[in-house]
């Protein structure tokens, strides 16, 4: 059964050959005798070995310049053409002969029997597609990660000098939520967005219809849109270098024009160019990634051996603690409860724990890891009153949890703050249990055993024991992080 294919339905790469030509062939058609379709005949011949490829020729009885409406959404000019047509289907081929008195134009209609999908195997087809193998298609969006994504300058430059947006300027606006998938079997375009588009107002005003104002770093408009549900299709004149976009899709922001020409088409970059139909004399670029390979960046975090010291003596810390429900005595300049050796400071930190089932201190690195092939130990005075209810059993967690009672002990942790309440999951923790009463002890927390970790930039101190609501008072002095 023959497949009748709509015009525009497809891109095709059109190669053609001026064979002959004569002293009529130019763009002045304005003088002499107006031709008349009598006098018009073409030929439509299949290319041996390749009935998909069709010579086109003039055979007119006059002189003239023809032009070429194949069918399939290309036009091009020549005495004589080669037109290819990857699909199996009918096809309206019209010639317009221009001769010195004015046009005029006979069609044909070709049927090819087959489809020859090598025809679209070439490197932008590949690129843009992911190939006729790949059923699904290739599915691209905005470059939102990295300068440049987006820009605005002079329709005839060759770069957007006017502005460029920088990565993720557009956050908050709908650019980033368009997705254009391109499926070279049938040529098809499915485009999904979150039911906005976005535009300046000259595209806010020509579009009509509910907007949305995107003030601050947005800035401009998200105006309603839905995209068709039918889907579109494409036309990629790889000689030509442009994309066109059917039934007037658009990539995303709104210009009024669904041409756009191809700067760049690889594996992993589509960088194009349009000229605004609404704001003359503008152009506007895009580029565009595979939607897998859009990944923000990772900053790589070095790690440094960074010797912490903290004595609590000056207003001023060297060692900032936050904290984690912690109880309104807290303070890291109270008077020394005890003077006496092994710690005869004025100052020290006073702790105390909540009836919160995780409270504690905890300390993180600012733009680095901790190196622990160097710095690996945590060395800290701690006086435990004895006056702390240690017998109640006190509500906890959850099951999990087999201690309800608060503890004269201290753990410090080592864990990577990038996850989060998760953290606890890959951390090191080292637990000092039933410690001396009443008295200045010193203790240290030796971590060299985890020496090859990269990934730790918090200290957690936790005084009692975690998961239950037992509250207390602990102190602790001349906490360090050293060798």
């Amino acid at each position: 059964m023959k497949k009748i294919l709509k015009s525009g339905l497809l891109a095709l790469m059109t190669f053609f050959a001026m064979l002959s030509c004569s002293p009529q062939e130019s763009d002045d058609h304005s003088l002499g005798v107006t031709p008349q379709e009598s006098q018009l005949a073409f030929s439509a011949t299949p290319v041996s070995g390749q009935p998909n490829i069709i010579e086109l020729k003039d055979e007119s009885s006059l002189p003239g310049v023809a032009t070429w409406d194949l069918g399939n959404g290309a036009s091009i000019k020549g005495s004589q053409v080669r037109a290819e047509y990857p699909f199996a289907g009918s096809y309206t081929v019209t010639m317009t002969l221009y001769a010195t008195g004015g046009s005029a134009a006979i069609s044909k209609t070709l049927t090819v029997e087959k489809d020859d999908m090598s025809l679209l195997n070439t490197p932008m087809y590949n690129a843009l597609t992911g190939g006729a193998a790949n059923l699904a298609g290739k599915t691209w969006v905005f470059d939102q990660y990295h300068d440049g994504h987006f820009g605005v300058g002079p329709a005839d430059d060759s770069s957007p000098s006017w502005w460029s947006c920088p990565a993720e300027g557009k956050n908050g606006s709908s650019l980033y939520t368009q997705e254009f998938t391109f499926i070279q079997v049938g040529v098809k375009l499915e485009w999904k967005n979150n039911g906005y588009i976005y535009s300046n107002e000259p595209g806010k005003n020509e579009l009509g219809g509910d907007f949305v104002d995107n003030p601050g770093g947005a800035g401009d408009f998200d105006v309603k849109y839905q995209p068709a549900g039918g889907g579109y299709t494409f036309t990629l004149n790889e000689p030509e270098k442009t994309i066109t976009l059917s039934s007037g899709a658009f990539f995303g922001f709104y210009t009024g024009s669904s041409t756009y020409e191809i700067l760049s088409l690889t594996e992993d970059e589509l960088y194009v160019k349009n000229k605004s139909a609404v704001e003359s004399g503008n152009g506007w670029w895009f580029r565009f990634i595979p939607k897998e390979k859009n990944q923000k960046p990772s900053v790589e975090i070095p790690n440094k051996a960074v010797v912490l010291t903290e004595d609590f003596e000056n207003e001023t810390p060297s060692v900032v603690f936050d904290n984690e429900d912690i109880g309104p005595l807290f303070s890291q300049y109270y008077q020394n409860p005890l003077p006496l050796p092994i710690n005869t400071s004025g100052r020290v930190c006073l702790y105390e724990k909540t009836d919160a089932f995780y409270s504690n201190l905890f300390f993180t690195a600012d733009g680095y890891k901790f190196d622990l092939t160097e710095v690996n130990k945590v060395r800290v005075k701690v006086w435990i009153p004895s006056a702390n209810d240690y017998k109640t059993e006190f509500p906890v967690a959850g099951d999990w949890i087999a201690n309800k009672q608060l503890k004269p002990q201290l753990a410090v942790k080592l864990q990577d703050s990038s996850k989060g309440g998760n953290a606890w999951e890959t951390q090191v923790e080292i637990v000092k249990e039933n410690l001396e009463t009443d008295k200045w002890i010193e203790l240290a927390f030796d971590f060299s055993q985890a020496g090859d970790r990269k990934d730790f930039d918090k200290i957690v101190i936790q005084f009692g024991a975690e998961g239950h609501a037992g509250p207390g008072i602990f102190y602790f002095d001349d906490f360090s992080f050293n060798k």
